[in-house]
């Protein structure tokens, strides 16, 4: 069965590192590299929950991957507001949905977990 959380922050991270390379070419370092931080963090904390020692460990990496979520929203609103950075739009829609999911997996664990 396809992890559909893990699958979709894969290609978040990929979509990402091709819109920092845009970034990084229009010689926008610094927030290049805060959005490569925070958006393939993501990613790598959801796939590190995969091996969780145990349920509140898997809610703490989960917790943390919303964190990185929302300062990845806070970089992608400054781009979208800066004339001169490449148009963000398709990052903003992959990440609401990848919000979603990470959102429904912390609520349902938590109710598992009680």
């Amino acid at each position: 069965m396809e992890n559909v959380i893990l699958k979709k922050t894969i290609e978040f991270s990929l979509e990402v590192i091709r819109y920092v390379e845009l970034l990084e070419s229009n010689r926008k370092f610094v927030i290049a590299n805060q959005l490569m931080k925070s958006g393939t963090s993501i990613g790598a904390n959801v796939h590190e929950a995969q091996n969780a020692e145990s349920k509140g460990d898997f809610i703490h990496k989960f917790k943390i991957a919303a964190k990185e979520i929302e300062e990845t929203k806070y970089w992608l609103v400054l781009c979208k507001n800066s004339n001169s950075y490449p148009d963000c739009a398709h990052l903003e829609q992959r990440l609401s949905e990848i919000d979603k999911i990470v959102t429904k997996i912390i609520s349902t664990s938590k109710m598992t977990a009680a």
